[in-house]
């Protein structure tokens, strides 16, 4: 047990679809202001989670019945640690992609997600879990009031 007082978890549950993420987006963002998440970190937080969340619903469900994504927050003193359960395809080889700084110019329509992924998070790690995908993002947080 980690024994920190001012630990707050939340879940928040809604199937992938570009509608559904939205919503589900916002309520995580919603949330986390609600519990004392400055409001500038609370954006970078629903960018990255826009992108990764964005990806489970085009990629990890293409092509098959868009079926659920799970978000689960831990916000702690010190950071958020958010795990996006999905039980969609798997990542091209297992793995993230690499997220490498890239030119705007040469970009095709889409493309710098994982970049700006990478450049908001301070950890990032995907995990095949059976059948589910297993995405943790780790945003450190700046000293912060207690509630």
């Amino acid at each position: 047990m980690n024994g920190d007082a001012n630990r707050q978890d939340f879940v928040v549950r809604f199937r992938a679809t570009e509608l559904e993420a939205r919503e589900g987006i916002c309520s995580v963002a919603e949330r986390l202001i609600r519990q004392g998440l400055a409001a500038e970190r609370t954006g970078d937080v629903e960018i990255a989670l826009a992108e990764a969340i964005n990806n489970v619903v085009e990629h990890a469900y293409s092509g098959i019945e868009p079926g659920q994504i799970q978000v689960c927050c831990r916000l702690l003193a010190d950071n958020l640690e958010i795990r996006i359960h999905d039980r969609g395809k798997p990542m091209p080889d297992g793995n993230l992609p690499s997220g490498d700084p890239i030119v705007p110019a040469d970009l095709p329509e889409g493309g710098f997600g994982w970049f700006l992924i990478r450049q908001l998070v301070n950890e990032i790690e995907y995990q095949r879990l059976g059948q589910g995908n297993l995405l943790s993002l780790r945003f450190d947080l700046p000293s912060r009031p207690k509630a």
